[in-house]
């Protein structure tokens, strides 16, 4: 049983974005202590938006691994590296670049060619029927597929088959993905305050196993909509080093504003130890919130 390894790195910070909204003189500091807590190995870069830039001088006192969002696509990429190339304490490590509707994959992938060497470039796959023209020509390709999986409206957040359209087309063509948006908890569920019908981060790693196994869509949207902990838990705890490293290889993260809420979940599931001292809390970890909103969300 590998679940430790399960989860390193799963975790990218956005506490920047909707519906959290840390401000950003209180993110950065609060990532910088999810980075020095029992948790650190779960933590992934501190995600940051584009037109947010010249904000991003004013709040750094030391080294800060970034993932950035570009919401305007290829055009606000090349502005975007310069202005991130004046920043010293800005260590670059991901971008990840919308695909507006009038431009084609194939001018995505153009743009992600100019990333500087050791920058992982991801493409946020539209939904509808130009999905699989995107996942296409990401295939074979070093950039990988950005799945939009919740927001602040029920209609932001795919259905289970939608989902496992997405991931199936995804690990049929060994693309390696993150989500981002409407992961708040480790298990299906139903939120109480919005009735939104928001998906289980640990389900998508199962479904993501699932379909590394051979499952069709049918089984792996039939995980994403399991709701009983005690089932996803114990499909959890019976992954092996193989298995986990597969999944991982597919699902490599997912964007969450609140750092603390899937570590809590993960501890009170048992499937990670108590933290000890310092939990890594913050203000963004009360809310049981993640990472984007239906408009705004397209930072992400």
């Amino acid at each position: 049983m590998m679940i430790r390894a399960l989860y390193t790195g799963l975790l990218d910070d956005a506490a920047l974005f909707p519906p959290g909204e840390l401000p950003l003189s209180e993110a950065v500091p609060a990532h910088h202590r999810h980075r020095a807590a029992a948790h650190a190995d779960l933590v992934g870069p501190f995600v940051f938006p584009a037109p947010r830039l010249a904000e991003l001088g004013a709040v750094l006192d030391r080294p800060l691994a970034v993932s950035l969002t570009v919401p305007g696509g290829p055009a606000e990429l090349g502005p975007a590296l310069v202005s991130v190339a004046g920043h010293a304490d800005v260590r670059l490590v991901a971008v990840e670049l919308a695909q507006p509707d009038e431009v084609s994959p194939g001018e995505v992938l153009a743009a992600l060619a100019e990333l500087p060497p050791g920058v992982t470039g991801y493409v946020e796959v539209p939904r509808g029927p130009a999905r699989s023209s995107t996942l296409d020509a990401l295939a074979g390709s070093p950039y990988r597929a950005k799945f939009r999986t919740g927001g602040v409206v029920a209609a932001a957040h795919p259905d289970e088959a939608e989902l496992a359209d997405a991931i199936v087309g995804a690990v049929t063509r060994d693309l390696p993905f993150k989500c981002t948006a409407g992961l708040h908890h480790a298990v299906r569920h139903t939120e109480a305050g919005t009735g939104f019908e928001q998906h289980g981060f640990l389900n998508v790693l199962l479904a993501t196993d699932a379909a590394a196994g051979g499952a069709d869509r049918a089984e792996v949207a039939a995980l994403l909509g399991e709701r009983s902990t005690a089932k996803v838990v114990a499909g959890i705890r019976v992954l092996d080093a193989g298995r986990v490293g597969r999944a991982r290889d597919r699902f490599v993260s997912f964007g969450t504003c609140s750092v603390a809420d899937p570590v809590r979940d993960l501890v009170d599931l048992g499937l990670l130890p108590p933290a000890g001292g310092d939990d890594g809390k913050d203000t963004a970890g009360t809310d049981e919130t993640d990472d984007t909103a239906d408009t705004v969300e397209g930072e992400h």
